[in-house]
């Protein structure tokens, strides 16, 4: 054991890196992308919905569509983002909502409420536990489960649609007291999510 130490110590005595750069070979061709892949060099957020986007496919097909309160200020969508608002609150306190949509059933609502809850650093409830901390409620066809975690100063509002082979998204994530007044307001926007 000391003389392979003793080795590694003593063997690596140039201490100088070097780096050298070969030219391109223009006649080189890169491989094919997969299919639905963005082109090379296309940002990942104007890819078409349903292209991977990182190691996460997006939801595409027959979407969902919103009215927003007009006090929610629309942000940039991101590359996951179907929909995203800031909400703002008394002495500079921010809301985010954002609005996913991904194929199947992303491990099911039980795993999922576990996450959202670990969000904002909850510990996971029991299966048993579920229908105690969900809500089932319905709009416009579409059947929701309504999920409200609070922990750390932080409340997690969030609504988890099944639609069409997909699983859609709704999750208001903010500070406790900017959340609790939102709620209303909130709850009536999950009232205006319909088909398109």
């Amino acid at each position: 054991m000391l003389a392979a130490a003793a080795l590694v110590l003593t063997g690596c005595r140039d201490r100088e890196v070097t780096a050298y750069r070969a030219p391109k070979d223009p006649s080189a061709k890169l491989p094919e992308m997969p299919a639905g892949h963005p082109p090379t060099g296309q940002d990942p957020a104007a890819a078409t919905p349903g292209a991977m986007t990182g190691s996460v496919p997006t939801a595409e097909g027959a979407a969902l569509v919103w009215t927003a309160p007009t006090t929610w200020t629309p942000k940039a969508l991101g590359s996951m983002r179907k929909g995203s608002y800031a909400i703002t609150g008394d002495a500079g306190a921010t809301g985010d909502l954002a609005i996913t949509a991904f194929p199947g059933d992303t491990g099911g609502l039980f795993a999922n409420v576990n996450r959202w809850r670990g969000q904002v650093g909850l510990g996971p409830i029991e299966a048993a536990q579920l229908d105690a901390n969900t809500q089932a409620i319905e709009a416009n066809g579409l059947n929701m489960i309504v999920v409200e975690a609070t922990g750390s100063g932080n409340t997690l509002l969030g609504a988890i649609v099944p639609y069409n082979g997909q699983t859609w998204f709704f999750k208001l994530l903010g500070p406790e007291a900017l959340v609790a007044r939102e709620k209303p307001a909130f709850k009536e926007f999950l009232n205006t999510v319909k088909a398109r």
